[in-house]
């Protein structure tokens, strides 16, 4: 509650900082914060036009021509939003040396700014996907409802991993360079390019170790499928993302004061 309460004190401060990074993204851009728009537009037209008209990908048991364009927007804008949290979050305190030396503010307003930027990034993207389902007509309907507790998970899970590693990296500065490098191999090893179903069976069974496998097709299981989660296959994940949270949370308490000195 103390940590809630002095985060509260400073939201101004960190409202700052996301509407001062947002403006900084787009400084001397001719277009500005339209490339906010047109990039996912892009992005949806080439994966449309691409895999559905052009190469007439098909998922597994399912029909319609957007099924295999709308199943990769999906997995690459989720990982999009996991991968921007934990990789900011890595090195935001290094980022922010110079501010953690020269002010007095809570420590914790760093992650809340660096989730509220990944998730204002990712709320304008989906919002345009999402308004392509509507236009497409593949909206899957109630099911759209379950992304929240989805959402709310994975950026909770990437938060986890990300202030444990934002601490190590200050003391081990070659955690964020394997992190970087780990992150690309896990990647490939999420269902993100291709579905589950056409794996090995051995495969698949390793798959039950990836946590982001189970909130990813989650997910496309939604936006795909049109089908509420199967909330079982989802605790492991969110014992998991509990447990990052708590440790992150008391590492960073303990080793607070010594991350100054050592940046």
């Amino acid at each position: 509650m103390d940590m809630i309460r002095a985060l509260w004190a400073y939201r101004g401060f960190i409202l700052g900082s996301v509407k001062r990074e947002f403006q900084t993204k787009y400084r001397n851009s001719l277009l500005g914060a339209a490339w906010n728009i047109i990039n996912p537009l892009s992005m949806i037209f080439v994966y449309t036009v691409i895999f559905s008209q052009l190469m007439k990908t098909r998922l597994p048991g399912v029909e319609g021509d957007y099924a295999f364009s709308i199943y990769l927007c999906t997995g690459i804008l989720i990982w999009g939003l996991f991968s921007e949290i934990t990789t900011r979050a890595t090195g935001m305190f290094l980022e922010h040396a110079n501010l953690l030396k020269k002010l007095s503010f809570p420590r914790l307003c760093l992650p809340v700014t660096v989730v509220s930027n990944a998730v204002l990034n990712f709320g304008i993207v989906f919002g345009l996907f999402t308004l392509f389902l509507l236009l497409s007509g593949n909206f899957p309907g109630w099911a759209f409802l379950a992304l929240i507790p989805l959402l709310l998970l994975l950026v909770l899970f990437a938060i986890g991993i990300g202030i444990t590693l934002g601490v190590l990296n200050v003391f081990f500065r070659d955690v964020g360079q394997f992190f970087g490098i780990f992150l690309s191999f896990w990647f490939w090893f999420t269902p993100i390019v291709y579905p589950v179903a056409i794996l090995p069976e051995q495969v698949q069974y390793l798959m039950k170790f990836n946590p982001m496998a189970s909130v990813m097709v989650a997910c496309q299981g939604v936006l795909v499928h049109g089908q509420w989660p199967h909330w079982t296959s989802l605790w492991p994940v969110a014992a998991l993302t509990a447990f990052l949270c708590i440790f992150g949370l008391r590492l960073f308490r303990l080793r607070s004061g010594e991350m100054v000195d050592e940046l």
